[in-house]
């Protein structure tokens, strides 16, 4: 290492350790454990710097105040959105993604090792995973076996923020198609609105008579969001006529 290349070593480990260490996330990890961090330094750890007069958690901690503080908001954007962001770049925003991500798959694993549904807060959490971070709405159903255990996960329409049209012979030919014993219908309210709607009322009627006409019985329909979900089971409207 020549003198010069020397000088600027120095020059940055002084800058390191005049940094206050709330703005140095990285150090905090080591020293005190991950779990220690919060959401902005987790990020912060993921970009690795700031910009002049921002530091990398000021930085994240305003990408977070710009979605609500909700990670699965900030997992939504694309990476043209995060490159908004002075100081972002392509590399940052990709890193940042693809993160949330493995966050995402992590939570779905476990479900893979034990694809059971036993109740309805438990065919919640697993169509959590698969169905609340997107931001249009999806018609899905579960297929099980006469066990309960979840056979497929099946995507039968998407649409637009607001709807998406299913089509009840789909629904029930995709079941037929994969043997089912028994389906969970849902789909997702990218408002995080869980409450159902006229057409979502609609569309519970249909798929039971069908269910029932097919010997494939409609367990229950769920409303996805990134908070509470809505089980038609749950409130009794399952089997309305």
């Amino acid at each position: 290492m020549n003198d010069e290349e020397n000088n600027e070593a120095q020059f940055v480990a002084r800058s390191i350790k005049m940094t206050p260490e709330e703005d140095r996330p990285r150090e905090k990890a080591l020293a005190h454990g991950l779990e220690t961090l919060s959401s902005a330094e987790l990020l912060a750890t993921l970009l690795g710097s700031g910009v002049p007069g921002l530091s990398v958690v000021r930085l994240c901690e305003q990408i977070l105040y710009d979605n609500d503080n909700k990670l699965y908001r900030l997992a939504r954007l694309s990476v043209n959105d995060l490159k908004r962001y002075r100081g972002i770049g392509e590399v940052k925003a990709l890193n940042m993604l693809a993160a949330l991500e493995l966050g995402r798959r992590m939570s779905y694993e476990e479900f893979e090792q034990l694809p059971t549904i036993t109740d309805s807060k438990r065919a919640a959490q697993y169509l959590r995973t698969k169905m609340a971070h997107a931001n249009y709405e999806r018609v899905c159903i579960l297929i099980l076996d006469h066990a309960k255990h979840v056979l497929a996960f099946k995507e039968i329409s998407d649409g637009g923020k607001t709807s998406a049209v299913a089509d009840i012979k789909r629904i029930m030919r995709t079941a037929l198609e994969n043997n089912a014993d028994s389906i969970i219908l849902a789909h997702n309210h990218p408002s995080n609105n869980p409450t159902p709607s006229a057409l979502d009322d609609a569309l519970t009627k249909k798929v039971a008579q069908a269910g029932r006409m097919l010997d494939i019985p409609l367990l229950d329909h769920i409303i996805v969001t990134q908070g509470e979900c809505y089980s038609y089971l749950d409130h009794n409207r399952l089997n309305r006529d």
